[in-house]
Order: C-alpha cells, then sequence, then structure tokens
C-alpha cells in the first residue's frame, strides 16, 4: 500500500492520533477500490462490515422512499470517513452510498477499527466526537426542512460548499444534486439561485455560480459564513 494511503488517513480525524506503525498495518490489511461517477458504494441494510475512507472524490451519503424519492444526508470529501457508525453497534447500513464523481475509497475492516478504539483512548475520542457531530447535523436537518422554506434551504447548502484556494465558494454540484440535499425539486432549486443572482449574491461566470455577497446570503438563511 503507498505511503500517499497512510498520509489520508493521518489526515483523517478518526485515526490522526493513531501511531505510525499502527496505521501502516491498517494501510496493509485494508482494499483500495476505485469506482466511477453514480456508481453505488453499498445499500441500506447491507452488512456494515468496513469503516470507509476517501481518498479521492465525492461520495454522497443518501436516503431514498419507496417512490424513488432522494434526500442526501450528507456528501463526504476526500479524507473523509463514513460508516463509522457500525464501529459502535456493529449493525447494519442505515443509508446508501454513492459516488458524485470518479473516485478511490479505502475499505478499512471493522475488526481493525474496533481495535484501534479499544486500545487507543484517543482514537476511541476520536469516534464518539465523529457520531455526535453526525447526530447534530442530522438533527440541523431536520429542524431546517420543518422550519425553513426552500430558498433557505438552498442558502445553506450553497454556503456549505468547500471555499477553493481563493476562497471564494463555487457552486460545482448540479441543480438535481443540489434538490436531493435540500429536499427540493430541481426546478424549485432553480427559480431559488435565479433569485438569488437578482438579489447580486451570486454570479454567473464560465457556467459556474460564485457567491458574491455571503454575508447577505447568510443574513437571508439565518446562518454563518462558513470559513472553510
Amino acid at each position: 500500500m503507498s505511503a500517499g494511503v497512510v498520509v489520508t488517513l493521518r489526515q483523517a480525524e478518526l485515526f490522526r492520533s493513531v501511531p505510525a506503525g499502527d496505521l501502516e498495518a491498517v494501510a496493509a490489511v485494508s482494499r483500495r477500490r476505485s469506482f466511477r461517477r453514480g456508481q453505488v458504494v453499498f445499500h441500506r441494510n447491507d452488512p456494515g462490515e468496513t469503516v470507509i475512507v476517501v481518498l479521492s472524490g465525492r461520495v454522497k451519503v443518501v436516503v431514498r422512499s419507496a417512490d424513488g424519492g432522494e434526500l442526501t444526508l450528507t456528501v463526504i470529501q476526500p479524507g473523509g470517513v463514513f460508516g463509522e457508525l457500525g464501529v459502535a453497534d456493529g449493525g447494519v447500513r442505515s443509508a446508501d452510498a454513492e459516488t458524485l464523481e470518479d473516485c478511490e475509497l479505502l475499505f478499512v475492516p471493522l475488526a481493525v477499527v474496533q481495535d484501534i478504539c479499544a486500545r487507543i483512548p484517543a482514537a476511541a475520542q476520536a469516534l464518539t466526537a465523529s457520531l455526535a457531530a453526525t447526530l447534530r447535523r442530522l438533527t440541523d436537518v431536520a429542524a431546517d426542512l420543518v422550519f425553513l422554506d426552500l430558498p433557505r434551504r438552498v442558502a445553506k447548502v450553497v454556503l456549505s460548499q468547500p471555499r477553493d484556494g481563493d476562497g471564494a465558494i463555487r457552486l460545482r454540484v448540479s441543480q438535481e444534486e443540489l434538490a436531493h440535499q435540500v429536499g427540493g425539486t430541481r426546478q424549485s432549486v432553480n427559480a431559488a439561485l435565479r433569485g438569488f443572482e437578482r438579489r447580486g449574491w451570486l454570479a454567473s461566470r464560465d457556467g459556474t455560480l460564485t457567491v458574491e455577497q455571503p454575508a447577505a446570503l447568510a443574513r437571508f438563511a439565518g446562518t454563518e459564513v462558513s470559513a472553510r
């Protein structure tokens, strides 16, 4: 396994406190897989036998209704970890996971992560913090769906996007994917974005929407501007 995998593991919060020798052992027993855009990583109710580290690309975690409706719970960026709920309860997957673009993923056996958390208190604490953060995020999602109208939900998701190297927030997800994140339709999301453009909060350049006035958009959404 390449040294780059160990470096990526070190960047993940769950493995940040793990000694180098243990990280090398984790990398050695883990399985690296390539996925094309739109491939399913796992389905809800699949056995939760691994914790997955995103080496490159992005993965969405979603729940789907019987009639095909979809709600994106989170998007995992490079260096992120998902599937860690199984470390705590050994249960099945609670949602679907699907790649948003070509990805390289590292599948770490569940037993290996459980052993690390049992031996290294800081790793166990990181796992607890990760699960708590997930619970807080899902609480926020539920509250937004109930208490915020769709344009404000769109504004919050736009502001949550990672910043580019120049500090700008650029919307690189499709309107359909954005609709899945806010629990709306592509048409309603398009209407909200056009409204933001008319107010001067967003600007379209070369087919990409860039946030021009993040503070104004944040006031509208009732949130803070992300510093990421």
